[in-house]
This record gives C-alpha cells, structure tokens and sequence, in this order.
C-alpha cells in the first residue's frame, strides 16, 4: 500500500469514528496507536509510550493549568465583572458604548482564561441581560459577544497560541506577539463597524439617559475605574514581565496565578467556594489539554515516521498543480470546514501533524502561520450552520433570542474577520511586524 494511501486511510478513520461522538483526544490517541501497531507490528507500541514521555518532561506544560487558573481566579472571584461594571459606566454614554465595551470584555476576559468560551460564558451571563434591558437590538448584542470573545485566542497570554507553540515547536513569546496586531486589528474593525451602525441607526445601541448618567457620581466612577483596571493590569504585567525577560514562560503563568489569588484576597473575594469552583474548572480543562496533547504527538510519530508529509506534498504540488498559495489557501478552507463540528484545540490536533511540516517545507513563516491558524478557527466558530460559538450562545441565550437571530448576528462580523484574515494573509508583516521588532529577523 503506497503512503498516500496510508495517510488517507488513517484520516478517513479519524473523521468515521469522530462521527461516532467518541472524545476526540481518544479518537486521534487510538488511530495513531492502531496505525503504528500495523504498520510496525509490536515495536510500534513503544511509540505511543515515547510521546507519553516527550509530554511528561514538557517543562513548558506547567503554563496551562497555571493560565487556566488565572483566569478561573479573576472570573469565579467576580474580578472580571468589575471590569464590567466600569466599562458600562464609562461608555454607557455613547450610542452603542455598552456594545464596544462588551468587545473590550470579550477579548479581556478571554485572553486571561486563553479561551473563547469563558469570554462567551461571562458576556451572556453578565453583559447579554444588560444591553437587552437597556434596549440594544438583540441581534447586535448576540453578534458582538460572539465576535468579541473570539478574539481572546489572539491575544497574550493565549493558551490556544501556547498548544500551537508547543505542537508546532515554535516559540511562544514571538506567537504571542504576533497575535497582537491582528487582534487590534480586529478589535478595531468591530469597534468602527459598531460605532457607524449605532450612528446612523440609534435605536440599535441607546446611550444612556440622563437621569442614569447622574445618578453615577464621580466619587464612584473613579471607584469603578480603579476596580476594573485591576484584572487588565495582570495581564498586562504577566505579558510584559515575560517580554522583557524578567520571568520565562513558566514563571509568568505563575505570577499570573499568584497575582489573581492576591488579588482576590485583597479584595476578600476568595472563599472556599471560589476556591474550590476555580481549582474544579482548572483541572478538568488542564487534564483535557493534556490528553489532546499526548494524542497529537502520538497521531504525528506516525506521519513523521511514514512520511506521510513528503507524500502529501508530492500529491498537491505535482499531482494536483497547485501553487504554495493553493495549498496555503485550501488548507483554510478545511479549517472553516472543520470548525462548523470541532473546537480549535481538536483541530490542530488532526491537522498539525500534516499542515505545519508542510507550511515551513513550502517556505511559509510558521509563526504568521499561527496567526491564521487561530484567526481561521475564530471564523470557524462563527459559521452557519454548525458554528461552535453559535450552539454556545443558543445554550446560554435567553429563550427570546432564536438561532435564526443568531444566524444574522454573526453575518456582519464574519464578513468583517474574512477581510482582516486576506489583509493578514496579503500583508504578514500585520503579524510579524513584532516578533521581528523585539527578537530580530
């Protein structure tokens, strides 16, 4: 049987069995594992083991729970709803302030946990009743919380930019800031397409009245003001300390970690409660990032020893004809296929093994590569009709908001990240413009 073969067979098995419900760190564990029992016989057993190994001395490994509690911390101590509550004191005056702060939360919340569904979790629970009671139009509420909570998987200190490093063997701290420009970038597009929408229709995002604005005193606006900068001020710091080659990637993640836990007890927030609900979200979201990991690098020991990548190559550049853009372009278009069924970490699960030998063999830069990885998933997510972000929000909704309203809601905002996503694939210095300002070329 040729290696084309081979490689296609061991996909198409993925895909069957993934349809079958089963976890998917199981599903990419155990086609990898069956794969190198027959292609090698029982030697191949001993290549699962060896990636159990490889994880276990990942020293880097220790950033995800510390992350992933950091977030937990800021989020079940109600840290991050300050941010919140300061944000709608301070934009509420503006004609669809409250949307353009939501964005600000969306992304803050979700770069201090690393992923976009604490970001959905608190804006439904926290911003999505405010904007409706203050009569924002629901299709612009759902869109914007959708929309802005993707984008946390950009921005530093992103988990999702740490499991692609790690994967990909590529360094965290150049992905990191590559991720910062095009989340600005977008940010910025959602803020201005906002800010005109609210302009030219202003039923859609009502200020706040008067009466509203004067019930607020200075006094408590400043209040506010300095409680919700707290949680912004860790993340920056745990970003800036690494950046700067105070503390190494480890080192941050436990600053951040201490950092949160302080901050709760400062603000004598932290109750066995919170601490047990934080430590709970921690370790069950830390051990599913280590089995998809442990899986990835069983599932690549085997196309690595195959050589399912030279083959692969071979069948898009001589068999089919297309150029390095083709393929590049092709590759996207899989991800936003797979996106509508999978979530980002499952995903560059299945495919790193194949797509990221294959970027850097095609002369591509792997870390701007990353880039589009995580902006291709945040298109993913949004997609009809299977979108993760849309079933997400349709669960944590209100009944008056209908999956047909949250269809429409995410047009817009699709459409916008599609023209960011061409500007960074036409321009990648939008994404390595950093990385080669601070570490050189």
């Amino acid at each position: 049987m040729s290696y084309e073969m081979i490689a296609l067979m061991m996909f198409s098995s993925l895909l069957l069995l993934l349809l079958t419900g089963q976890r998917v760190f199981g599903v990419v564990g155990f086609v990898g594992a069956m794969a190198s029992l027959f292609l090698w016989g029982d030697g191949g057993a001993e290549m699962p083991f060896n990636a159990s190994i490889v994880l276990l001395n990942w020293f880097p490994l220790l950033t995800l729970p510390l992350f992933i509690f950091m977030g937990y911390m800021l989020s079940e101590s109600g840290i991050a709803n300050d941010l919140y509550k300061m944000l709608h004191v301070w934009m509420g005056p503006l004609n669809g302030g409250l949307a353009i702060g939501t964005v600000v939360l969306m992304v803050a919340i979700s770069a201090m946990n690393g992923l976009s569904v604490a970001g959905m979790a608190i804006g439904t629970s926290i911003a999505l009743p405010e904007m409706l009671k203050r009569g924002y139009d629901k299709r612009m509420v759902t869109g914007v919380i959708q929309a802005g909570s993707s984008l946390g998987i950009m921005v530093p200190p992103s988990i999702v930019l740490v499991l692609y490093g790690m994967i990909a063997r590529q360094p965290v701290s150049q992905l990191w800031l590559a991720g910062v420009l095009p989340g600005l970038l977008f940010a910025g597009m959602f803020v201005g397409y906002i800010v005109i929408r609210c302009f030219l229709q202003k039923d859609l995002g009502p200020a706040l009245t008067v009466e509203e604005r004067q019930e607020i005193s200075n006094r408590e606006k400043y209040r506010l003001l300095r409680a919700g900068i707290l949680p912004l001020a860790i993340v920056f710091t745990v970003t800036g300390l690494f950046m700067m080659g105070v503390t190494s990637l480890v080192e941050s993640s436990a600053v951040g970690a201490a950092a949160a836990t302080l901050a709760a007890v400062a603000k004598r927030r932290l109750t066995f409660k919170v601490l047990d609900n934080a430590l709970h979200k921690t370790l069950s979201v830390s051990c599913m990032f280590m089995w998809i990991i442990l899986a990835a690098l069983c599932f690549g020991a085997v196309f690595d020893g195959l050589g399912a990548v030279h083959a692969i190559k071979v069948l898009f550049l001589d068999q089919w004809g297309l150029s390095p853009w083709g393929v590049l372009i092709m590759m996207q278009i899989t991800y936003i296929i797979m996106g509508m069924f999978l979530d980002d970490t499952a995903m560059l699960v299945i495919v790193a093994p194949l797509y990221i030998p294959l970027i850097i063999s095609l002369g591509f830069n792997p870390v701007w590569y990353g880039v589009l990885y995580t902006v291709t998933c945040q298109i993913a997510y949004m997609t009809p009709p299977f979108g993760y972000n849309l079933f997400l929000m349709k669960a944590m909704a209100p009944k008056e908001v209908t999956l047909v309203d949250i269809y429409r809601s995410i047009v817009p905002f699709v459409i916008l990240m599609i023209i960011g996503l061409g500007l960074v694939m036409a321009f990648p210095q939008i994404a390595l413009y950093l990385p080669e300002l601070y570490y050189g070329n």
